[in-house]
């Protein structure tokens, strides 16, 4: 069996391999049972991929997906229309599809009444939200939707998925810093830190304006953590621009620091480029930064060794109860008391691979 995004782009593809009897797109997952069941009653390939780029409207699956026991991650929108140029989502998920607030609302209220303190809001393009709406949602985008949730009881933390960096404006993130459950962690997805290749990738803003952004949230968060994501040896990344790069990495400081090496997509812009990079020198390149993620997380966390932070306890690990915090770090406290699921201040007092230690205050 075969589904999802890569069902979406290669169906002929798949048709060819004989061991696969079953192969869905994205929009037909929901009804994966159904497919399964003609499956076994013709006992021949069942092809059903429709075309995604034709679906405006978020289709409901009327499901949440839980992380642990005390975290719920809530898709609100679907689809993207940025087309970078190493992307193959656009083609795989189709356009921006934004789910209405009415039924996030009445989902997260459902989710306050389990008992369940944060909420993880995630989408494809999650700074595209509400762009698509029409009639009398149309104005109503990402910031609007927060301030609803905010409102909403039991929901104590309000975490957001990865930002496109052009979402970080003055009034964003001033209407943001006014909502008390917001967690002060943001991922902004950065990919290079070279205004050339930021071109190449087709990304649709520059290093300062991407700097002017963390400048507006560090200013209005001020335990703030950032993280994102950085792809190395893209087509034509010379060792000037890696090295631009890595300079602005070490100024901008992240917290943490997901590394990819670049890997082309056939159907994208990229994978069709000159100048591809030889795999030693993303080996190379990629390692570089994940040496200076580790040394930025490490020098963070060591800022918190004597200090006293409050903590979403989570699950139980050996002798520790481990958690995180509103900015998302890791911390483990010695406990025997059933506290999972309880936010608790707890005195950091030591830091042990990336992870702090402390006792319950």
């Amino acid at each position: 069996m075969q589904f999802g995004c890569y069902a979406q782009v290669a169906k002929e593809k798949l048709q060819q391999i004989p061991e696969i009897d079953l192969i869905l797109g994205v929009n037909e997952k929901n009804k994966i049972v159904e497919y399964v069941e003609e499956l076994q009653a013709k006992r021949e390939k069942v092809v059903q991929v429709s075309k995604i780029e034709e679906q405006k409207e978020f289709e409901e699956f009327g499901m949440i997906t839980y992380t642990e026991k005390t975290r719920a991650v809530i898709k609100i929108q679907d689809g993207c229309n940025q087309f970078c140029s190493y992307c193959i989502i656009p083609y795989a998920r189709g356009r921006i599809r934004s789910r209405t607030p009415e039924m996030v609302i009445k989902e997260i209220m459902q989710i306050a009444q389990n008992g369940i303190k944060e909420v993880v809001l995630t989408g494809i393009h999650l700074a595209s939200y509400g762009k698509d709406f029409e009639g009398d949602l149309k104005g109503v985008y990402l910031i609007d939707l927060l301030e609803k949730i905010q409102k909403i009881d039991g929901i104590e933390r309000i975490r957001l998925g990865s930002l496109e960096p052009t979402l970080i404006t003055k009034e964003f993130v001033d209407r943001l810093s006014k909502l008390s459950k917001i967690c002060d962690q943001f991922h902004l997805s950065l990919q290079s830190g070279c205004n050339e290749t930021l071109k190449r990738m087709n990304r649709k803003y520059t290093i300062e304006e991407f700097e002017s952004g963390v400048n507006l949230l560090r200013n209005a968060f001020p335990n703030v953590h950032l993280t994102t994501d950085i792809i190395v040896g893209f087509p034509g990344e010379t060792e000037e621009e890696f090295s631009n790069t890595y300079e602005f990495l070490k100024k901008i400081k992240f917290y943490k620091m997901h590394i990819f090496k670049y890997s082309p997509r056939n159907g994208t812009v990229a994978s069709k480029m000159p100048n591809q990079i030889d795999g030693n020198i993303k080996e190379e390149r990629s390692n570089k930064l994940i040496e200076l993620s580790n040394i930025n997380e490490e020098n963070y966390n060591k800022e918190y060794i004597g200090k006293n932070v409050e903590v979403l306890l989570e699950d139980r690990e050996g002798k520790y109860i481990k958690g995180h915090t509103t900015n998302y770090m890791m911390v483990k406290v010695v406990t025997n008391e059933e506290l999972e699921n309880t936010i608790q201040k707890i005195a950091v007092t030591d830091m042990k691979n990336l992870e702090l230690i402390g006792n319950l205050t």
